[in-house]
């Protein structure tokens, strides 16, 4: 379970690709409540524990 304040990354349902930049609010029995840092903004439905990861930091990219 990830602590409120943790950066972590959502599943995507689209194309299961993973998404950055989302920082965990609470947790419950139906998921995570996220938001976005980049407008403030929390996401409107609990994400499944399952379709959420610790971020993770880019590798390969001398800038990242």
């Amino acid at each position: 379970m990830f602590e409120p304040g943790t950066r972590v990354e959502v599943r995507q349902r689209f194309d299961g690709r993973w998404a950055r930049g989302f920082i965990v609010v609470s947790h419950g029995d139906d998921g995570y409540r996220l938001k976005r840092p980049s407008d403030g903004s929390t996401l409107p439905v609990a994400i499944p524990s399952a379709d959420v990861r610790e971020e993770r930091k880019r590798q390969g990219m001398w800038w990242a």
